[in-house]
């Protein structure tokens, strides 16, 4: 059968968190099948588990943040990615502050840990959600339309188009596709940067927001041009990002997809309302497993291979 996947060893990280700005310290755990991804904040003076779901989402302002009664965990879509893109199912996230911390601004570092603890497989069946019928949000008309669908596939693809009017990103690839059949997440997607305007710093900083944000985790750019000495890791980083970001959000439903997911300026909000819309229809999607490997859409039967 194609089997669900945790960790083979314990591994820790230490970071900032990018609106936070807060030190916090990530030790992320093997769990048993069926656990689920589970945060546990180990700071508070009863440990708080926060189990990963679409309900569990209570906040999408410039980042994805769960809640259970008065605990939170904010920004947990560049490690919810990683496990996507690596195939994890149950993994014990100890966390020791409010904000995952943000690394270098990709998922590039937490598949990294992820990869280096080693993963296993586990004696139970991996089990997916599979779309049946389109599913779509939408929000806005002409110049502030965006939306965002899944449809069914044999697999899971997406397909990203941002609209960025700044000198910089139109120089680059606006529209993105991946298919995580027949690309390599670690290679293609992981290593793309969050990025920001300099002219939106000082605004959300006011608010509390990017306190933990600069050079060294995020492409940061003024008005005509990326700031970062080292520029983009992509031609097309920008559009990238925002797909990891999606497979990140997405995966919070707590199974992968198999669908195909189609978007346009969407962003942590529409990602989650297209997964409550989604769950809201019992006749779009139904729970399926895989009694043999090779019955499975091509990419997940693997293990994901080192860089």
């Amino acid at each position: 059968m194609l089997a669900q996947r945790t960790l083979k060893s314990l591994t820790k990280a230490v970071g900032v968190g990018l609106h936070s700005g807060q030190r916090v310290e990530l030790t992320l755990r093997p769990a048993a099948p069926d656990t689920g991804i589970v945060f546990r904040r180990v700071d508070l003076p009863e440990p708080v588990d926060i189990p990963v779901n679409a309900q569990a989402v209570t906040d999408t302002r410039l980042a994805s943040t769960i809640s259970s009664g008065g605990a939170k965990v904010h920004t947990i879509e560049h490690l919810m990615s990683a496990c996507a893109g690596l195939g994890l199912d149950n993994l014990m996230v100890d966390i020791t502050a409010e904000e995952v911390p943000i690394l270098d601004g990709s998922s590039a570092s937490f598949v990294y840990l992820l990869q280096s603890a080693g993963i296993v497989t586990q004696n139970a069946p991996k089990r997916f959600i599979r779309v049946t019928r389109p599913v779509e949000v939408r929000e806005g008309e002409g110049r502030s339309l965006k939306w965002a669908r899944l449809e069914p596939y044999h697999g899971y693809k997406l397909s990203f188009e941002i609209e960025f009017d700044h000198p910089a990103v139109n120089s680059t690839g606006q529209r993105v596709e991946f298919d995580l059949g027949s690309g390599n997440y670690s290679r293609e997607i992981a290593r793309a940067r969050t990025f920001g305007f300099t002219r939106d710093v000082e605004m959300m900083r006011s608010h509390g927001l990017a306190l933990g944000g600069g050079l060294d985790n995020a492409i940061v750019m003024d008005d005509v041009k990326v700031l970062n000495a080292d520029g983009l890791r992509y031609g097309d980083e920008f559009a990238k990002h925002k797909i990891l970001d999606a497979m990140g959000d997405l995966y919070i439903v707590g199974k992968p997809l198999l669908a195909a997911y189609t978007a346009f300026r969407s962003g942590h909000a529409m990602n989650n309302q297209l997964l409550r819309a989604l769950l809201d229809q019992p006749d779009a999607f139904e729970v399926v497993s895989f009694e043999r490997d090779r019955e499975a859409p091509a990419g997940f039967a693997q293990l994901a291979p080192a860089w």
